[in-house]
Formats: C-alpha cells, structure tokens, sequence
C-alpha cells in the first residue's frame, strides 16, 4: 500500500523533478505573490511598479522553462485570488511566458555563451519582459480593461529598469560560489 502511495507522489512531482525543487518552487511563487501584488506600488490601473517578475524568472533560470511557467502561471492565479482581482487569462499569459522565456533563453538560446554569465542573464531577462510584461500583459490590459495606449507605453521603461535591476539580483546570486553550491544540492 505504501509503494503505490509513493508511487503516486513521484508520478505528482514529475514535472518538479524533485520534492525539494518542488518546494523552492512553492517558495518562488510565494515570494512573486508578496512582492507583485502586496508590495507593488499601483499606479493607476494599468502601471504596477514591484518585483513579482524576479521571483518567476529565478524559477525559469534556476530550473529551466516549465518550471518557470509554473511558478509564473500558479504566482498570478493565486495572487490574484488572494487579492481579490479577477484572474485576466491573457496577462496570465505574460506571467507565465516571463518564466517559460526567460528559461528558454537562459538554457536553450544562449547556450553557446558559456562563460558569459552577465550576458545571458540580462538577455533573459530583458527578452522575458518585452515578451511576457511589455506585450503579453499590456495587450491583456488594453483588451480586459480598455488602458489607453499612452499609459501602456509607460510600461517600457518601467520594466526596462525592472529588467536591470533583477539582472543584477541573479547574476550576484549566481556568481556566489555558496548559492550555487546550494543550489546544485536542490537540482540533483
């Protein structure tokens, strides 16, 4: 009875590898829910000013594309039942592609950079939110709620300097030989 349990759990945690990349996983979701929708600064109804993406995209680099998407998908679903906003799948959409892309980049496009860290994790990170925040999210903002083009493209430089900012956030996480360490310990 215990072997089909087990069983059953491994079949559950397929996609996550592991229990431990799982709960990393759950922890990522939980730190974009706080700092995208508890401690964003929202102005207006079409600008949020936070660092919910940083978490989505650690996902994706850390653990590749799927898992990125995950975190993405699940932080916007349940961040915005938690908040009390109706769930717009279209910028679901975008919350999703800023993992799936930024893994995708990270892994599989720039995976001749090799030793060129800083690069790979800026051209991640800036090509997952031209993707999932500047278009994806801006044309679920403008179709749901009808946001005036002047204000969605202020989103441009907002998450061009978001981009900046969790460029740096990774790339010292990644070069501490400490973290990484660690985090090789999750992945295997």
């Amino acid at each position: 009875m215990t072997n089909n349990r087990g069983t059953a759990v491994n079949q559950n945690i397929r996609l996550f590898g592991s229990t431990k990349v799982l709960i990393v996983a759950a922890l990522l979701v939980a730190m974009s829910i706080v700092l995208g929708k508890f401690a964003a600064i929202n102005i207006g109804n079409s600008i949020r000013i936070g660092f919910g993406g940083l978490p989505i995209q650690m996902a994706g680099i850390f653990f590749g594309p799927i898992i990125g998407g995950a975190v993405g998908l699940v932080a916007d679903v349940v961040g915005c039942v938690l908040r009390g906003y109706s769930i717009n799948p279209i910028i679901t959409a975008g919350s999703t592609c800023i993992g799936l892309f930024s893994g995708l980049v990270f892994h599989y496009a720039l995976h001749a950079v090799k030793n060129a860290l800083l690069p790979k994790v800026a051209i991640s990170t800036v090509v997952s939110h031209i993707i999932g925040s500047m278009i994806i999210t801006s044309i679920g903002l403008y179709v749901y709620y009808h946001s005036p083009f002047e204000t969605l493209i202020l989103r441009v430089p907002i998450y061009l300097i978001t981009a900046a900012f969790e460029t740096a956030i990774i790339y010292l996480m990644l070069k501490n030989r400490a973290f990484t360490s660690e985090l090789d310990k999750i992945r295997k």
